[in-house]
């Protein structure tokens, strides 16, 4: 029998998760069966078990892959000096996002539908818990670390609270994608150009608005 490669695998892998996602996203995770799964990447049962022994651990897996990209890619903005305004930033991880896991039903990006299940689901599943907690950890801390960057260039006070700023900010993202989902009408432009009023705060000169100078 000839032998499988890693890149095949992967493939097949990379099909299932994101089969699944569309799933768990469209119905919930409750009302999604694996047999919903087994159809939606119209593979036999043995080929999906042979990487996932169930619902719960496929869970498991968009969740961690999902938070570990997050994470990676905030981290990136932290090796830039200074790292990229939150209205630039945050833009960016929506984008890349987009590009990584472009899962869409009737041309609606499903990605903000799956978060949203996901922390629905995480109410009642501790073991889902366990992976969100240090997952949203790394995000944050990521965070924290491109806050740190903004006080180093001198665009916000030197007693800034990097972890309140990074809660904050993740926290607007979150509310962001329960809009797109409730509301439809919410564009990532919406974000952007509230995100730029939200800093413009204070008028010209003001620390870390548009018009002041790092100090």
């Amino acid at each position: 029998m000839a032998r499988v490669s890693q890149e095949h695998l992967d493939a097949r892998r990379r099909q299932i998760l994101d089969g699944a996602a569309l799933c768990f996203a469209r119905n919930g995770f409750h009302a999604t069966s694996m047999q919903d799964v087994l159809k939606a990447v119209d593979l036999s049962a043995g080929a999906v078990y042979r990487y996932f022994s169930g619902k719960e651990e496929l869970i498991e897996a968009i969740v961690t892959e999902v938070l570990s990209t997050l994470g990676d890619i905030f981290k990136g903005a932290t090796t830039e000096s200074p790292p990229p305004l939150p209205d630039v930033l945050v833009l960016r991880v929506l984008e890349r996002m987009r590009e990584l896991r472009p899962l869409t039903v009737d041309g609606e990006w499903m990605f903000p539908r799956l978060m949203i299940q996901v922390w629905t689901e995480t109410l009642r599943n501790e073991k889902l818990g366990a992976v969100l907690t240090p997952g949203f950890g790394r995000v944050e801390e990521a965070w924290r670390q491109v806050v740190e960057g903004y006080r180093d260039a001198g665009l916000v006070p030197e007693d800034a609270d990097a972890r309140a700023m990074a809660r904050v900010m993740i926290a607007v993202v979150q509310g962001f994608a329960v809009q797109m989902v409730l509301f439809g009408d919410v564009s990532e432009d919406t974000l952007r150009d509230g995100l730029r009023a939200l800093m413009s705060v204070g008028g010209p000169g003001a620390v870390g608005g548009r018009d002041s100078q790092p100090v």
